[in-house]
């Protein structure tokens, strides 16, 4: 299944996952610097589904805040 993401690194409110009417809203509190935002949102997303890391891929928006998520869910 994929998901819109908006990602907002450097926040003090994360890490957290919250479900909004346009998709998702992530708060990380990693910097996006060197992929560690996305490195977050991975794990994240993956306990957020209770599913495993390697299950969670970033289809679109991997240097942008707006990002498309898939999840296989198994």
């Amino acid at each position: 299944m994929r998901y819109s993401i908006k990602v907002k690194p450097n926040s003090k409110k994360g890490p957290l996952i919250e479900e909004t009417a346009g998709g998702l809203v992530a708060y990380l509190q990693e910097p996006a610097v060197d992929g560690k935002a996305n490195a977050a949102l991975v794990k994240v997303l993956a306990k957020h589904f209770g599913t495993a890391k390697r299950n969670i891929k970033i289809i679109q928006g991997a240097k942008s805040k707006n990002k498309v998520v898939e999840v296989n869910r198994l």
